[in-house]
């Protein structure tokens, strides 16, 4: 499964490596809505959340649609800009129908990306479609929906003044914190594309992102299998120190191709496990429909018709398949109202590689 970005007669200057003072909010406001995916930062996260003011954290938590699941096309800039406030100028350039449709579609829905999607603000299945999306994640994303889908403008003017209320409470420090070592990891990328090609600067990005052999094609292993061009604008590549483990590509038709990627870190100290727990998690995850699953949970919390719709799939069989991930611990479930909602362990599963390490030489 993986996302093919054509670079056939691209020119050497498209493809580029910079810093986005959006994507790096939007990967902060990803791990404030989000704290288990990243538990580096969860002494950050919990220490920004006890330092808000009730209005912007209850803004926070009803527009993060915007950014928990998957994050909006418009939030990761394919130019960025040296400023947050001239990248969310960009951002009011774009139209209503585009935006609303950005806003709207963020899920790992199987039909993302094919086409060019109709515009929930005109078309009525598209707009039931991204309604049933928004009731499946809480009471606080369906009220967003709604009124984003009844005036545009007045919701957006609220999304640009809540994050840039996030600036001073939070954004302005940070920043300063990891502005260094965005800007030293991007001396490392230019100059491997300087001196050594585009292959040496995409070898030093992730493991997961790779140059085809033919040098036409960008490969980047994510979770279901597309294809976009750069062609016309290039690809822009923005490091992220908030956003480990998230490798986010931008590639719907009519967005300029964007992966905003992690800066290097060490790793944090596991603890071992038993052997027969390292067993029984790895025979749960020897099924490939399995692996599809999590590589979407991994997303975000999904119900089980949810899950059953990305994948067209019946909902019984998604449901065995569920209960031999929850048997390893790989899972954790959650009741909302009338729906349960599957959430990956992550740090169960980010530990598994070192544990069966630890288990074998015990």
């Amino acid at each position: 499964m993986t996302l093919r970005i054509d670079i056939s007669g691209l020119p050497s200057e498209g493809v580029r490596f910079a810093a986005s003072p959006l994507a790096e909010l939007t990967a902060m406001l990803h791990v404030l809505a989000e704290p288990g995916h990243h538990p580096q930062l969860a002494d950050w996260a919990a220490d920004v959340w006890a330092g808000l003011r009730p209005e912007l954290a209850e803004r926070l938590r009803e527009a993060e649609f915007l950014w928990r699941s998957s994050q909006a096309d418009f939030l990761i800039p394919a130019r960025p800009r040296p400023t947050l406030a001239e990248e969310l100028d960009d951002v009011d350039r774009i139209d209503d129908a585009t935006y609303v449709t950005a806003a709207l579609v963020t899920t790992c829905g199987g039909n993302r990306g094919l086409a060019v999607s109709p515009s929930p603000l005109t078309d009525a299945t598209a707009r039931e479609r991204a309604l049933e999306l928004a009731q499946a994640r809480g009471a606080r994303q369906e009220a967003f929906a709604e009124r984003l889908l009844a005036d545009p403008a007045a919701v957006r003017a609220r999304v640009r003044d809540t994050l840039e209320q996030c600036v001073d409470a939070f954004f302005d420090a940070a920043w300063a914190d990891v502005s260094v070592r965005l800007a030293t990891d991007l001396r490392l990328k230019n100059d491997l594309l300087r001196r050594q090609g585009v292959g040496a600067a995409l070898a030093s990005v992730s493991g997961a992102v790779t140059l085809a052999p033919e040098g036409d094609c960008i490969i980047v292993d994510k979770l279901q299998d597309k294809a976009t061009s750069a062609q016309g604008g290039g690809v822009t590549f923005i490091p992220s120190a908030f956003g480990r483990p998230h490798l986010v590509a931008v590639h719907a038709r009519g967005w300029q191709p964007v992966v905003q990627y992690p800066v290097p870190e060490p790793a944090p100290p596991t603890e071992p496990v038993s052997l027969e727990t390292v067993t029984l998690r790895l025979e749960a995850l020897a099924h490939p429909l399995r692996l599809r699953l999590l590589r979407t949970l991994a997303r975000g919390p999904h119900t089980t018709g949810e899950l059953a719709h990305a994948w067209e799939l019946s909902l019984p069989e998604v449901s065995r398949h569920l209960t031999v991930l929850r048997r390893a611990g790989l899972l954790t479930t959650r009741r909302q109202g009338r729906y349960v909602r599957n959430s990956l362990n992550l740090p169960e599963l980010t530990a598994l590689g070192d544990d069966l390490l630890k288990a074998v030489l015990r």
